[in-house]
């Protein structure tokens, strides 16, 4: 008998692990949820457009449908708030010599900034070639842009003009070049259509944001790579009427709660988050325009909207926040609203739990943001997060992209991270990157839902022991961020 008990103990304690309503966290539920926001109707929920505004009304009606709460403004799911886009006139003119240059088909032009300019254009090669002895004062600086030493990782057609400024060219402009243009290598060329989709619609900020107002800059110009063939020619002038162009446009946070059963605890929350928008409408790849956001993020959305309906079925002690925040897309902006006008108390948030990407890759991996140090604000809501996953799914963790020289820098780029600063304990559970990150392959389809479901569950089994216990998790009082 004694041997028996000893052979059942790690059965019953997994049996008294399991929260109550994990059953009712179906598989199914999740595919037909994800497949319907990530419908073509939505046309990829950009951000700041109808699109997003339609899905976030979609997403509010899950929630009334499920009971929960509206916790929003005015007895509302939603807060609104004001997306400030500032974006390259098409009134701007750009000339380098006898060049008269059609904006967007032989030039691109990478800051979103006023700038009236004539500078004599000086030729200095390839990037990466040695020029600290040459006199750049007042120069327009044209180089061949070149892959040499760039660290190429995700999305590296969008991050080329950004990795080439930051190794060759934020140089240029401290040592007083006026403007820096690149010419395109085969590299370059190839990201052409990329780079549109990316500079064109210019820069988005909220109030009081540093890219809310254009302010003047040294223009950063691209050229196709014929040009190579005339810019080495002495004597060229680059004339640039570069103009800006302001909006505003909407954009809204999804936000709904289910309380908690205990009289004190009650008042404070887990807060679920994920992000609604995706990309939109862009550049075509495989025959497809529409970046669904299929794993980015509705894999999400779905999972937590699957967890808070779980803790309205059997509540914790702690009531359930969730939070969809709008424009995470452009630069953590709905997050950002809301830790600044946050519609409950911010010291009644006991933990947040975001996730990013939870349906791809190996059937197995998985990583905890905010799970090691330096980005671990939290030891105790580590802890329960990594016995969440002992308990239930037992995931094999990539500990890697918590390490501050991690070339993604990815703890940075999603919306727990504006939580953390504020020193509330806070995690992003992800299955990591993959190839149709940001492209319209991310789509319903090549979802894991077997995955999902399991990343779910231990999101679930994470919320449910932070809803219960006694105290708030501690916070770290040595923790700091590295950027």
């Amino acid at each position: 008998m004694k041997k028996l008990l000893f052979l059942l103990l790690p059965v019953l304690a997994f049996g008294q692990s399991n929260p109550p309503a994990l059953s009712s966290i179906r598989e199914a539920d999740l595919k037909r949820d994800v497949y319907q926001m990530t419908d073509p109707h939505f046309r990829g929920r950009g951000a700041g457009t109808l699109d997003e505004l339609k899905a976030s009304a979609w997403f509010a009606e899950k929630l009334r449908e499920a009971g929960i709460e509206p916790a929003g403004e005015n007895g509302t799911y939603f807060q609104f708030f004001s997306l400030y886009r500032n974006r390259i006139s098409p009134t701007s003119s750009v000339s380098i010599g006898d060049h008269k240059l059609a904006l967007w088909k032989d030039v691109l032009l990478a800051q979103t900034a006023p700038v009236t300019l004539t500078a004599p254009v000086l030729y200095l090669g390839q990037a990466g070639k040695p020029n600290a002895n040459v006199d750049v004062k007042g120069k327009a600086v044209a180089m061949e842009a070149s892959t040499l030493n760039i660290p190429f990782r995700s999305l590296p057609e969008w991050r080329y003009s950004r990795e080439l400024m930051t190794l060759y060219g934020n140089d240029l402009l401290a040592r007083g070049a006026v403007a820096v243009i690149y010419v395109c290598d085969d590299f370059g060329e190839h990201a052409w259509d990329y780079t549109i989709h990316n500079m064109r619609p210019g820069t988005w900020d909220i109030e009081g944001g540093p890219n809310a107002v254009a302010t003047p800059k040294p223009p950063v110009i691209w050229l196709r790579q014929s040009a190579m063939e005339w810019i080495q020619k002495p004597g060229l002038t680059l004339t640039i009427d570069q103009r800006v162009e302001s909006f505003t446009y909407p954009s809204v946070n999804i936000i709904g709660k289910t309380k908690g059963w205990d009289p004190v605890l009650s008042k404070e929350y887990v807060l679920l988050s994920g992000h609604p928008d995706a990309l939109g409408i862009r550049n075509t790849i495989g025959n497809d325009s529409i970046y669904h956001g299929a794993d980015d993020n509705a894999s999400v959305n779905m999972a937590m909207l699957a967890v808070i309906k779980a803790l309205k079925k059997a509540p914790a002690k702690r009531s359930a926040l969730i939070v969809l925040h709008g424009s995470e897309e452009k630069g953590l902006l709905g997050s950002k609203w809301f830790t600044s006008h946050p519609t409950v108390p911010l010291n009644s948030i006991a933990a947040v739990l975001n996730g990013d990407m939870i349906g791809r890759n190996g059937p197995d991996s998985a990583a905890l943001l905010g799970g090691q140090g330096p980005h671990m604000n939290s030891p105790e809501l580590a802890w329960m997060a990594m016995t969440a996953n002992n308990e239930g799914p037992r995931f094999k963790l990539n500990t890697d992209w918590d390490h501050p020289a991690h070339l993604e820098y990815w703890y940075f780029r999603s919306d727990h991270a504006p939580y953390a600063r504020l020193g509330i304990p806070s995690l992003m559970y992800t299955t990591l990157l993959h190839k149709d990150y940001h492209t319209p392959q991310d789509n319903a389809a090549n979802i894991n839902y077997g995955k999902l479901l399991k990343m779910t569950q231990w999101i679930y089994r994470t919320a449910w022991k932070v809803g219960n216990m006694p105290r708030k998790p501690a916070t770290d009082p040595n923790f700091k961020l590295e950027r």
